[in-house]
């Protein structure tokens, strides 16, 4: 017998889909504002992140897939767009302030800023920074409480809408152009990972908040997660193959971001301990 799916189910999914999709860049944006750079992030992951949106918002709407869909892939590349911006913007605010201490009176000055580091963790400090891995977890755990109670909050208004009857799920077409591009947005966001891992080993994740990768997590679980919910029809598992192979393989890489923010934690925590040792013997 196959699954006829649960459409309810399928809606609550995708809102809150969204709501963790809604607040992911966040984190980063403001990470990168506080900084005033956003070295943290890898050029390529963020360039081919957006070229992977394109393509996924096309197909989906060549597809017509989901509403969940269409939106997601909007509202990811306006926000890839914010975060490529935010990068080369800091790199263009940095240059002109160095070459204005150049040509000042302060000569010093300048070669002070010009070898001052990108990012905090660039200088290799002494003694790393103690952070509590236990306060750090505690904040993702209230963090995904908060975005699923959104995600909740707003099913339950669309529900309300729709005069308590679940939104009837559009009619989908299986064609090439779309399945050609979910594919490509599925590699694209595969790979875009892969420049990023390789950066973190050099930066230590510096710069890099952990919860875009934390929501991301979220909302690529619910977001596969809705698909599968609407219906396992072959059909429709055909016309959302792409997605799903997409949303659901990234998980996996992003897990391997946030296992690279743990451990450079708990190295930078024993070397704290070891330099602390030494210093009172």
């Amino acid at each position: 017998m196959i699954y006829e799916g649960n459409q309810e189910l399928s809606n609550f999914l995708g809102w809150v889909s969204i709501a963790c999709w809604l607040v992911v860049y966040s984190p980063q944006i403001i990470e990168n504002y506080q900084l005033q750079s956003g070295e943290g992030l890898s050029v390529s992951f963020v360039a081919i992140w957006l070229i992977g949106d394109l393509c996924n918002l096309s197909g989906a709407i060549l597809a017509n897939l989901i509403p969940t869909i269409i939106i997601l892939g909007t509202y990811y590349s306006v926000c890839d767009a914010i975060l490529l911006f935010q990068i080369y913007y800091y790199r263009w605010k940095r240059a002109r302030r160095t070459a204005r201490l150049l040509y000042s009176d302060e000569p010093e000055a300048a070669l002070c800023d010009e070898a001052s580091p990108l990012l905090p963790g660039d200088g290799h400090a002494e003694v790393p920074a103690r952070k509590s891995m236990s306060k750090d977890t505690l904040k993702f755990v209230v963090a995904l409480l908060f975005v699923f109670g959104v995600g909740l909050g707003a099913w339950a208004v669309d529900r309300h809408i729709h005069g308590g009857m679940p939104r009837p799920r559009p009619k989908e077409v299986i064609e090439w152009r779309s399945q050609v591009l979910g594919w490509i947005s599925a590699a694209l966001f595969l790979g875009a990972r892969v420049p990023q891992i390789v950066k973190n080993l050099s930066t230590r994740c510096e710069g890099l908040s952990p919860f875009l990768f934390v929501y991301s997590i979220s909302g690529n679980t619910t977001y596969f997660l809705s698909i599968l919910a609407a219906s396992l029809d072959i059909k429709h598992l055909a016309a959302n193959a792409p997605w799903i192979a997409g949303s659901s393989l990234t998980v996996f890489l992003d897990l391997f971001v946030l296992y690279q923010f743990f451990r450079y934690r708990l190295e930078d925590d024993r070397r704290a301990d070891a330099i602390e040792r030494e210093r009172s013997e």
